[in-house]
This record gives structure tokens, sequence and C-alpha cells, in this order.
């Protein structure tokens, strides 16, 4: 995975867990990760050193990736969007060629599988 990629996969991970961790390494982690500053940024943001944000944002990662490993719950949502982006275009095909009661019932349904997503 490219440093980008996991970049994100990390704040995608902090969406999801980083009200588990600390403040202290879930501001780091925020300020690396999601506003993409370096440690020394970070470090006088937030009044530390450098090596305490280099250490916060190294143990909340490695807190983030555990959680995931134990909860799964950055991939089941991944698998419900993967899901939902192949069902609404199937379902709007659907509607587009369904009688005036079904075309109303798949619009709804197309509705409500569009708030699940982001």
């Amino acid at each position: 995975m490219a440093g980008h990629e996991k970049n994100l996969e990390i704040g995608l991970l902090l969406d999801f867990y980083g009200e588990l961790l600390s403040d202290g390494r879930r501001r780091a982690a925020e300020l690396y990760y999601n506003e993409d500053l370096s440690l020394a940024e970070i470090a006088e943001e937030v009044g530390i050193t450098r090596q305490g944000v280099r250490d916060n944002v190294s143990k909340a990662k490695s807190q983030l990736t555990e959680l995931e490993e134990k909860l799964g719950l950055a991939a089941k949502f991944r698998a419900i969007e993967d899901t939902l982006g192949d069902i609404i275009p199937r379902l709007e095909v659907l509607s587009s060629s369904a009688d005036d009661k079904t075309r109303a019932e798949l619009c709804d349904i197309i509705e409500k599988a569009k708030t699940i997503t982001i």
C-alpha cells in the first residue's frame, strides 16, 4: 500500500475508533493524518516535543490497527459501500422500465439505500 493510501486508511480508522484513543494520541494522529501537518508543526501546536508527537502518532496508529483487526468495522463499512455502489445503479435501471407503482417503490428503496452511504 502506498504512503498516501496508508494515510487514508489510518484516517478512516480514526473516524471509526478515534474516540477510543487518549486525547493526546487522537489529536496528534488527526493533525498528522487528516491535516497533513509535520511532526514539528504538531509539536509546536500541542506544546510537546517532536519525539512526543512521533510516539503519540505511532502508538495511535498501532492502537487503531489493532482495533480494526479485532472489530473490523471499517472493513464492514467499505463492504457495505461497495455493495450499495453496485445495487443502486442496478435499481435505477430497473426503475426506468418499471410500471408506476413498482417505480415508486424502487425509488423509495434507492433513496433509503443512498442514506446509508457517505
